[in-house]
């Protein structure tokens, strides 16, 4: 069998959390428009008769490192490339942006198998000028493959999936055949509740935003969630409470519809909203939060 990690890197919002779902052919990373929504590395397991793929989304690389949130974000992104076998690097558009230079460094220290993929090429008219870039491309770096897909409309995500699996070494599982993840549910939970705020929110969003499970209870019939909603300042608290409460309700609604699909459940979710100045700044914070992949 085919088995073995792949690392799906590339700059913020590119559709690399989105790759991964359609690939699992189930949400385990969340998605937004928002750049730099996903901000833990995260496994998803795809187990089928080619063997198993462990896919790693992580961050989207990028060049802002001012807070201890951004550096995390960024070495998250890099360590990736450690211990992996396959290097999927996604980009948008046909054109290169000036830190893809810095990406392409990297890949050559990792000196790994790498696939080029370009994603959206449903809104590219000219399909001639995805022929040209990709020449142009291999005068950049010595790619294995370059596919043109659209994730979020499962194009050429088939062949995709087949060039992988045929860059993965010969080996026993990894993991069990049923495991799609290598992420608690509670830590899902949180995701989902993230994901609601950030889509709910747009660009009203707080970046140094966050959610923290305080409780997670398993019953017979039902899971009760009570989760805190971390930001830094007061006037960021309102944003997230809305008037009279509304968008607070509007996203607990959201989240609790997701994670009863998730784990096919009744849920009772509670959510409150706390200040805890300079969280996304301290790196002390940003362990006792849970951001310790790689700290």
């Amino acid at each position: 069998m085919n088995v073995g990690y792949v690392a799906l890197i590339g700059r913020p919002n590119v559709g690399k959390s989105t790759l991964m779902n359609h690939l699992l052919g189930q949400k385990i990373s969340i998605t937004s428009r928002k750049p730099q929504t996903t901000r833990h590395r995260i496994l998803g397991i795809n187990t089928c008769e080619k063997g198993q793929a462990i896919y790693m989304d992580t961050p989207g690389m990028h060049q802002n490192e001012k807070k201890a949130l951004n550096r995390y974000l960024n070495q998250t992104a890099d360590t990736t490339l450690f211990g992996v076998d396959v290097v999927v690097w996604l980009i948008d558009g046909l054109a290169w942006q000036p830190y893809d230079d810095i990406i392409f460094k990297k890949l050559k220290r990792a000196n790994l198998p790498v696939i080029l993929v370009v994603n959206k090429v449903d809104r590219v008219q000219n399909k001639d000028a995805i022929l040209e870039f990709f020449d142009e491309a291999k005068t950049k770096y010595p790619f294995e493959a370059m596919v043109p897909v659209s994730a979020l409309k499962r194009i050429n995500l088939i062949p995709l999936e087949e060039t992988i699996f045929s860059l993965l070494p010969e080996n026993d599982l990894i993991y069990p055949k049923d495991q799609i993840t290598d992420r608690p549910t509670r830590f899902l939970a949180a995701e989902i509740i993230r994901e609601k705020l950030t889509r709910r929110l747009g660009d009203e969003l707080p970046y140094a935003l966050t959610v923290e499970i305080e409780r997670y209870e398993e019953q017979k019939k039902i899971t009760k969630i009570y989760a805190t909603i971390l930001v830094e300042r007061d006037t960021q608290k309102n944003i997230v409470i809305g008037k009279q409460g509304e968008m607070l309700k509007k996203v607990g609604t959201d989240a609790r519809l997701d994670i009863e699909k998730l784990i096919d459940q009744k849920v009772y979710l509670q959510l409150w909203t706390k200040v805890k100045k300079g969280w996304s700044d301290s790196e002390r914070a940003l362990k006792s939060l849970g951001f310790d992949d790689i700290m």
